[in-house]
């Protein structure tokens, strides 16, 4: 059985992954890495979920620590007004990528992968890019570029076989708060905007 980190981006998301590593004969963890959102608040309000989940499917939930003001300079920074699944967005998943391969290389993972692929609004080949990036910086910073230093990034498109149709009824099942925006102010900014375009016609 390999052990098998799973980057986690909300409960609801990780709902529909964590049962289908595990069909696969993985042991898994949850490792909720969500610096890109806007407030502690948020963020806390979204880790609660991702305990509850974890408790429901008895697998570990591992908190990174959350540093927005960080995100905001090393992602952010220059990209503020990037369209949702545009440079930002890719900037974001290798940022959220990279902290997930660190932590699966200290401690002992054979591989990762992410529930982002899960949502019909993120783009399943930048994911893959950005988590292969993420494994390949990771090792080059092990040990001088050896592909074999750390876990392997696992290349998962869990949207498949209504992978998002089953987080959903899954949520509903456990009462998992569902999120209305992506996580950053600038997300939120597009979800308002949507919703301003929608009323108005």
């Amino acid at each position: 059985m390999s052990k098998v980190l799973l980057h986690t981006c909300c409960g609801p998301c990780a709902s529909a992954c964590a049962p289908v590593l595990r069909e696969q004969g993985h042991d898994v963890a949850l490792f909720f890495s969500n610096s890109n959102i806007d407030t502690e608040e948020e963020f806390v309000r979204r880790l609660e979920n991702a305990r509850v989940l974890g408790k429901a499917d008895g697998v570990e939930v591992v908190a990174d620590a959350y540093d927005h003001g960080d995100w905001l300079e090393h992602v952010a920074k220059g990209f503020e007004d990037e369209p949702e699944k545009g440079a930002r967005c890719a900037r974001c998943f290798r940022y959220s990528l990279a902290r997930a391969a660190a932590y699966a290389a200290a401690h002992g993972y054979d591989a990762f992968t992410t529930s982002l692929t899960v949502s019909p609004h993120k783009v399943s080949k930048t994911v893959f890019e950005a988590g292969e990036d993420a494994a390949w910086s990771a090792s080059a910073k092990s040990c001088g570029g050896s592909a074999a230093a750390v876990p392997a990034f696992l290349k998962v498109d869990f949207k498949k076989k209504d992978g998002f149709l089953r987080s959903l009824r899954r949520s509903a099942e456990l009462g998992l708060y569902r999120q209305p925006y992506c996580g950053c102010e600038f997300s939120r900014r597009k979800s308002a905007d949507s919703a301003i375009s929608k009323d108005s016609h």
